[in-house]
């Protein structure tokens, strides 16, 4: 019999879902909305790793969950997620990307839990099939746990999506795990329909199951200067010195992301010698990183009319219109004669957009940053 796995979830919820304005802002991020049901983002992503599919057979306890995310979040979080422990939800001092979080995490748990593998989660997925991702998840822990693998969980892409990053596959392995060539980052429309068209790429939907150890030694090899940075803050865990050294320190670590500072320079070992894995999962993912986003994942769980309107509202009435995303809780709307619109007000701002451009909301936040209206952001 084989020992249980160590198994501890890092949810990383430091992001301000500016393409969620004016739902999302920068006290009230999208992480701790509930923008899929009445449970928040963060929430149901604590729910289905610490009770996937609302069974018992959890992969991890609440006691074992990591978030790190920024002092403006955090309140809302620790009233969130009341079993995690509050000195596990960790505030950084400045936004470094998630190669330096990704880091901190490890060089805790390594120190902490020296046999843990961890689970990397962004905070604001959404996961139709809560049992699948259960399986998927063990499986990558397995694979994880022995030696030193990378496993990143791979979508099938539906589309040729330019704002995700794309694994391209080789070689498999037995149950269905397949080893990575390499990663591109948000590919052109042209080279995204060409790696759609292919068949042997997946979305990087930015989940990785790895040892502590793996990506400790990982961030000491390619980010050679960050490295002794996240060591020095990690020895004072736990100390009165702590607070000031992170403070201090995590500011000079570099701004990068884990796809860039690890993954990519991995892959370039050639996909027999990378121990770089991705395992093709089915479990109706979505990223919710629009509007468009949340009304398309909407739409596939039966959430909108029969003309694909989706209506967050006192009340609707539509006629002649289609494929609308409103949310106004406190208005009755009437849609007339409008197709892909969506419209999102709170109470100190409206959004009107397409579909198509929803994509385009967080350059808004910028304009309104640059205008000096930080009431708004």
């Amino acid at each position: 019999m084989t020992d249980p796995i160590d198994f501890r979830p890092i949810i990383l919820a430091g992001g301000s879902g500016t393409r969620f304005w004016p739902r999302s802002r920068k006290a009230r991020a999208k992480q701790v909305l509930a923008l899929d049901g009445e449970r928040t983002m963060i929430q149901g992503t604590i729910d289905r790793l610490t009770a996937p599919g609302g069974t018992s057979a959890a992969l991890a306890q609440a006691a074992d969950v990591w978030v790190i995310t920024n002092t403006l979040l955090s309140d809302a979080i620790c009233e969130q997620l009341t079993a995690v422990p509050e000195k596990q939800v960790i505030c950084e001092p400045a936004a470094r990307n998630t190669a330096p979080a990704a880091g901190l995490a490890a060089f805790l748990l390594e120190r902490l839990h020296p046999d843990s593998v961890l689970g990397m989660f962004p905070a604001d997925h959404a996961i139709a099939d809560e049992a699948a991702f259960a399986t998927a998840i063990r499986r990558a822990a397995e694979l994880a746990a022995a030696g030193d693998h990378m496993v990143v969980l791979g979508i099938e892409p539906t589309r040729a999506e330019t704002g995700y990053g794309y694994i391209e596959t080789g070689s498999a392995l037995a149950d269905g795990v397949l080893r990575v060539r390499r990663f591109t980052e948000k590919p052109n429309q042209e080279r995204a329909e060409a790696f759609v068209a292919a068949g042997n790429y997946y979305w990087n939907s930015g989940m990785f199951i790895w040892s502590a150890k793996t990506l400790a030694n990982a961030v000491r090899e390619y980010l050679p200067e960050t490295a002794p940075l996240l060591e020095e803050i990690v020895a004072a865990w736990d100390t009165p010195e702590f607070g000031k050294r992170f403070s201090e320190l995590y500011p000079k670590c570099e701004d990068i992301s884990v796809d860039y500072a690890i993954l990519e320079p991995r892959s370039a070992r050639g996909e027999q010698n990378s121990h770089l894995y991705c395992l093709p999962v089915r479990f109706g993912w979505s990223d919710l990183g629009s509007w468009t986003a949340l009304h398309e994942y909407q739409v596939e769980q039966k959430a909108a009319d029969a003309a694909g309107n989706v209506t967050e509202a006192a009340g609707s009435l539509t006629m002649h219109a289609r494929g609308n995303y409103v949310y106004s809780p406190e208005k009755f709307v009437a849609l007339v004669g409008v197709e892909d619109l969506v419209v999102v007000e709170t109470d100190d701002a409206l959004l009107i957009t397409t579909r198509r451009h929803s994509q385009d909301v967080g350059k808004v936040v910028k304009e309104l940053a640059a205008q000096g209206r930080k009431e708004l952001i």
